[in-house]
């Protein structure tokens, strides 16, 4: 605190004085270029767009090159994200060039939710770039900033106004990425149709609140052509990689049957007028648009949600080991809090448990008193039954007993009166 105020006096006091030679401060431009070349540069570009506009075509012809890609397919389930990285030199300039490709944008019945996975890739590097920068031994001279600097969206040629896609996407993208509106395949309509769709896209734009990329024009060496560009915008686009003999010349073009559309040439296409934006003048722009606004409001937005204030409630600087201890003493009180509450809820949920375990006790036994008592029942009513069979059991045995007695009893007397007859012939045969 005392030295940031020191300081602050410090430079609201100092003095110009002259020099009486020279002393070679003047050379720190020289030294700044010089450490830059040797470590090099990284570039991203995100390019957003239905499948069939011609992405890596005219990535292809931006960088004079053949990058690595197969075509996609229109019968993508949902929206990837490709990243390719490439390493280009430009005579003693090295580029690390990253493209990043929205595989099946678009191609869903239901696109909805097509912009969310783009706005989670830019989140998710935004991230990784956040967390490195809060590690404590961090190593950002040698990261790999993976952070979109442009996002150039291609614009289906259809001559008529912006899909509803493409206007909810922007929308979402442009307080996170530097967004560069492109009309792809510009050569599908012709001049005029071309020039109102651009004016439509503009008015657009700026009825929906969606900010686009606006090239600078607060640096003088630059101001003029990059205020006539803004006026361009979007560009209308065709891109190329073969090349056709015009005259004595070999040019990227396109080929019709009803003539040539040569990509580098202004009358045709704004495909000089990207690349010259893009590239020439305003790409170390971009890399400091995207560190300075986007990241920054991630960052902000970020450690907002972590609980770190700049001041405190009476305006007055927070420190970090200040905002730490805060944060920590909030953090311990919720927790605090919320295990009292998960013990308070714990002791209830133990205690409706024991009136549930002794109400179903209760019923229990209620249930078992019933099933002896009907079982007891059943077992008399078998008792009397088994009583009642046994005794007419009893009685048909006595029955059968006395049956067979008198069974026995007329055989014996029906015997007896057979011999007293067959005597009583005898003797009158003998007579």
């Amino acid at each position: 605190m005392a030295s940031t105020e020191i300081a602050r006096q410090a430079g609201e006091g100092a003095r110009a004085v002259p020099l009486a030679g020279h002393v070679g401060f003047d050379s720190m431009p020289d030294q700044l270029v010089n450490k830059s070349v040797n470590h090099g540069f990284c570039f991203n570009i995100l390019c957003v767009g239905e499948t069939g506009l011609g992405k890596s075509t005219l990535m292809d012809t931006l960088f004079n090159t053949k990058f690595e890609g197969e075509p996609t397919q229109h019968n993508q389930p949902g929206v990837t994200l490709k990243s390719n990285t490439y390493e280009l030199q430009e005579s003693n300039v090295r580029l690390k060039l990253t493209v990043v490709n929205t595989v099946g944008f678009g191609d869903q019945i239901n696109k909805e939710d097509s912009y969310k996975s783009i706005v989670e890739f830019i989140d998710a590097q935004f991230e990784a770039y956040l967390q490195e920068e809060l590690k404590i031994k961090r190593t950002l001279h040698s990261y790999h900033d993976t952070r979109i600097h442009a996002c150039l969206y291609f614009i289906a040629p259809t001559g008529h106004s912006l899909k509803s896609l493409d206007l909810v996407t922007m929308k979402k993208l442009d307080s996170k990425v530097n967004i560069i509106p492109i009309v792809a395949k510009s050569d599908a309509i012709s001049k005029s149709e071309l020039a109102k769709f651009k004016i439509k896209i503009t008015s657009e734009l700026v009825s929906n609140g969606v900010q686009i990329y606006q090239f600078p024009t607060d640096d003088e060496s630059v101001a003029e052509i990059n205020s006539t560009m803004n006026s361009h915008l979007p560009f209308a686009v065709v891109g190329s990689t073969e090349e056709v003999k015009i005259g004595n010349k070999m040019v990227k073009a396109r080929q019709y049957p009803w003539g040539t559309v040569q990509v580098e040439n202004e009358n045709h296409c704004d495909f000089v007028k990207l690349r010259e934006m893009l590239i020439r003048v305003n790409m170390e722009d971009l890399r400091e648009q995207t560190h300075t606004r986007h990241y920054e409001l991630y960052r902000r937005c970020k450690l907002e949600e972590m609980g770190f204030k700049d001041t405190d409630p009476d305006s007055k600087p927070f420190s970090l080991q200040e905002t730490y201890e805060a944060k920590r003493n909030e953090f311990m009180g919720e927790l605090q809090k919320k295990e009292e509450e998960m013990r308070q809820m714990f002791v209830q949920r133990v205690k409706e448990k024991e009136g549930e375990l002794k109400e179903a006790e209760k019923e229990l036994h209620e249930k078992f008193d019933r099933l002896k008592k009907l079982h007891q029942d059943e077992k008399k009513k078998l008792e009397d039954k088994r009583k009642s069979l046994d005794d007419e059991l009893n009685m048909f045995k006595q029955k059968k007993t006395a049956a067979e007695l008198l069974q026995n009893q007329a055989q014996q007397a029906g015997g007896s009166t057979t011999l007293k007859r067959d005597k009583e012939r005898k003797n009158l045969g003998f007579l």
